[in-house]
């Protein structure tokens, strides 16, 4: 079973702040061939929530919860993760459930916006996200901009 948390930058300690690096590092960088500048000033913004899922001590998902306005004009989640031995158990379901459940906490009758892994657009559109851009190539990975309409 997987345990959530919520956390501001400046809540998290250092091992919370470690494990979430790492777990983003190894899948994006590492496991995606991606070089990129992983860190950026959005972890930091007083507004973001770093959404963490445990299980056993061990860090198997993770997501961005980003406000209005940083990333797109609307509530945005982004670097969403999950640990290569925890794909296809039904982690990510839990995780963007979370995520769509805490976004509507925070920052209540907005819409949010992702870029999504082309590869991802059914995944995603279970959840209530529309296809609003066509494919595009970030990091040589084809991305599609989503939309979900506000949670009522």
């Amino acid at each position: 079973m997987i345990t959530w948390q919520s956390l501001r930058f400046e809540a998290l300690n250092t091992h919370q702040l470690f494990e979430l690096l790492k777990l983003r590092v190894d899948v994006f960088v590492v496991e995606q061939e991606c070089a990129y500048p992983e860190l950026d000033e959005k972890d930091r913004h007083s507004d973001t929530h770093h959404l963490l899922g445990w299980e056993n001590d061990k860090l198997v998902a993770y997501a961005r919860l980003l406000p209005p306005g940083l990333s797109y004009p609307s509530v945005s989640i982004g670097r969403v993760v999950i640990s290569g031995a925890n794909r296809k158990k039904g982690a990510g379901k839990a995780l963007i459930a979370q995520a769509i459940a805490k976004c509507a906490l925070l920052w209540p009758n907005q819409a949010i916006e992702i870029g999504a892994q082309a590869y991802l657009l059914d995944f995603y559109q279970a959840f209530g996200f529309e296809t609003t851009s066509s494919m595009y190539l970030e990091d040589g990975i084809p991305h599609v901009d989503m939309k979900r309409a506000p949670t009522q």
